[in-house]
């Protein structure tokens, strides 16, 4: 498993939850939901931060 395959692994299990395949939309949605989830984790560890 590559970095990039790592870091959209989040995404693809999401759309495998959803029976959607993850490359349908050359990975659209994918990257929709890997910024989702990434967005929510990273305003958490900012707000643990402050």
């Amino acid at each position: 498993m590559s970095i990039f395959d790592a870091l959209l692994y989040p995404g693809t299990l999401v759309c495998r939850r959803m029976g959607i395949d993850p490359e349908s939309d050359q990975g659209l949605i994918r990257s929709m939901f890997n910024m989702l989830i990434y967005l929510v984790v990273i305003l958490c560890g900012l707000w643990a931060a402050m």
